[in-house]
């Protein structure tokens, strides 16, 4: 009989309540994807290259042009230098670059510290790796990380250290000075870095992203992770990009090459293309997609909700402790065949969830959607 590697794990939230939302013809706030179009000549371009041909494998490490871009992109938006060749990787999806980064650098027995709530593709990363899980929470309040309390957690096994910022689930954004915390804790102790980085460009109320490849100390020892999917609202594209020094970048394309080998071609041709004719697209998401989260929140400013405005990422969440006592795991699902709204419930991020009441709805919808979703919340 086959011993599973991952006996505590099944289906993802994620896939159940897009399923069950389609099953009740529910509104879908749950998974993370726009339901607008991404721009038309990102997806003309798409087109062009499939019917041009440009169907076989692209290189492992990704389209010469692509990584071109990218560097460029890093340069201008970021002010951070990165070589093509030895310091970028086109990869099939965030999730998947996170995965090999994992698998590149922890051992058998290695510690890998996790902030919950963290997304749930980390910690099977870190089982199937042969690594230790070390959950530390983050603030209950703010979602801020307690870096003494991190710091803390660190044991002479301690290997990698996971960050996300902007955050999913909570919305929460990483300010400079916790970077620069970050920095003397992983200098110190000599630490690797994942940092998940997908929602960058989603940051709100004038705010700026503080990626890790910004700081020095962390730079030398980090796997920083980016979304084209987030970023041009192609999630079903599945394609992103690592970037990390070069002696990382090795290791990382070492278990790249025999996860997925590489990237789908005419999708890294239509990006090329498009990140080159216009530079500075990513740089009006930010107003785009605060509309919708003032417009979602403002629509919900008469409901029984409690809600503090996401700092970043495209996820709101609503406290519903003025509603109701039930275990989020049960209401959500409720509430999307009674309300017709579907949610995710914040505890199935935690290893040890506490004592709160918070459900997840995904802003990255259209404005009647959205108008239409709080109109329901506001009535229970």
């Amino acid at each position: 009989m086959l011993q599973s590697k991952l006996p505590d794990v099944g289906t993802t939230i994620f896939t159940r309540m897009s399923a069950l939302a389609n099953e009740q013809q529910a509104l879908n706030l749950s998974q993370g994807f726009p339901d607008f179009q991404a721009p038309q000549a990102l997806r003309t371009a798409l087109a062009h290259h499939a019917l041009e041909g440009h169907n076989q494998y692209a290189p492992m490490t990704g389209l010469p042009a692509l990584r071109e871009a990218i560097a460029n992109q890093l340069a201008r938006h970021r002010g951070v230098r990165c070589d093509p060749e030895t310091e970028i990787t086109v990869v099939p999806g965030a999730t998947e670059a996170i995965f090999c980064a994992i698998t590149a650098c922890v051992r058998p027995g290695d510690e890998v510290i996790l902030l919950d709530p963290c997304y749930d593709s980390y910690r099977p990363a870190v089982i199937l790796a042969g690594g230790v899980p070390v959950h530390v929470p983050l603030g209950a309040a703010a979602f801020a990380p307690d870096w003494e309390r991190i710091e803390s957690a660190i044991s002479a096994r301690t290997r990698l250290l996971v960050l996300n910022s902007p955050h999913n689930p909570t919305g929460a954004v990483m300010s400079r000075d916790d970077l620069l915390q970050l920095q003397r804790l992983v200098t110190r102790h000599g630490l690797l870095v994942v940092s998940d980085e997908v929602y960058e460009y989603l940051v709100f109320d004038g705010r700026g992203h503080h990626s890790a490849l910004q700081f020095e100390g962390l730079r030398s020892r980090c796997f920083a992770v980016f979304s084209f999917g987030k970023t041009f609202g192609v999630t079903g594209w599945k394609t992103g990009y690592c970037v990390a020094p070069p002696e990382l970048t090795a290791e990382l394309r070492k278990v790249h090459q025999y996860v997925c080998f590489v990237a789908v071609t005419p999708v890294q041709q239509a990006l090329a293309d498009f990140m080159s004719r216009e530079p500075d697209y990513p740089l009006g998401l930010a107003a785009s997609y605060q509309h919708k989260r003032d417009l979602f929140c403002a629509a919900l400013a008469n409901s029984r909700f409690h809600l503090q405005p996401s700092a970043g990422s495209y996820f709101q969440l609503l406290d519903y402790s003025a509603i109701s006592a039930s275990v989020d795991t049960v209401l959500c699902e409720q509430w999307t065949r009674e309300v017709g709204v579907a949610s995710i419930p914040v505890s199935v991020f935690y290893q040890q969830p506490p004592p709160q009441r918070l459900l997840r709805f995904c802003f990255a919808k259209q404005d009647a959607q959205l108008l239409r979703a709080a109109e329901r919340l506001c009535r229970i």
